[in-house]
C-alpha cells in the first residue's frame, strides 16, 4: 500500500514522502495515530501542490545544514560522565547529553532527535561515532569522546 507520510519516521522515511508499506502496518499503525494517509489520487494532489510552495524554503533550510556540516566536519566532541575506576560509566551517554556537548563546544543547536549513536547507548568511556541526520540529503558523522568526571 502507498501512504504519505506526516512525519519522520526512522527507517521508513521522512515528511511528505511516498512510501510503500504492508497493508497491516499502514492500517493498524501508520493511520491511526496520525503518522500518514493512503496515497490517493486527491492527496497525491495535495502533496504536489504544497511541494511546489515549499521548494524555496527548503532550499534555504538544506543550505544552513550544509553550514552546520560544515562546521562538525571535523569535530571531535568530548562527553563529561561519571564513571567507576573500571571505565564502566554510571548510567549511560545518550544523545541528549551529545546534543548539549555540541551545543557547548562548537555554537552549533541539534535537536536530540535528530542525532543516532551507534549501539544506541554508551556504557563506557572511549571514543565513539554518533550520525546525525541535519537534512533528508544530508547525514554526518561526529565522534565523541567519553571521559571520566
Amino acid at each position: 500500500m502507498e501512504i504519505i507520510l506526516k512525519k519522520d519516521i526512522p527507517n521508513l522515511g521522512f515528511k511528505d514522502d511516498i512510501v510503500s508499506v504492508k497493508d497491516g502496518y499502514a492500517r493498524n499503525y501508520l493511520i491511526p495515530k496520525g503518522l500518514a494517509v493512503m496515497a490517493i489520487g486527491a492527496e497525491k494532489k495535495m502533496l504536489a501542490e504544497t511541494l511546489k510552495q515549499r521548494a524555496y524554503k527548503e532550499e534555504k533550510i538544506k543550505k544552513e545544514a550544509e553550514e552546520i556540516a560544515e562546521k562538525l566536519k571535523d569535530v571531535k566532541v568530548r562527553v563529561a560522565a561519571k564513571a567507576g575506576k573500571t571505565g564502566k560509566i554510571f548510567g549511560s551517554v545518550n544523545a541528549l547529553q551529545i546534543a548539549d556537548a555540541i551545543k557547548e563546544q562548537c555554537e552549533v543547536e541539534i535537536d536530540r532527535k535528530k542525532i543516532l549513536i551507534d549501539g544506541d547507548n554508551v556504557k563506557e568511556i572511549g571514543e565513539y561515532k554518533a550520525k546525525i541526520n541535519l537534512h533528508k540529503d544530508i547525514r554526518i558523522d561526529v565522534k565523541f569522546e567519553v571521559f571520566s568526571e
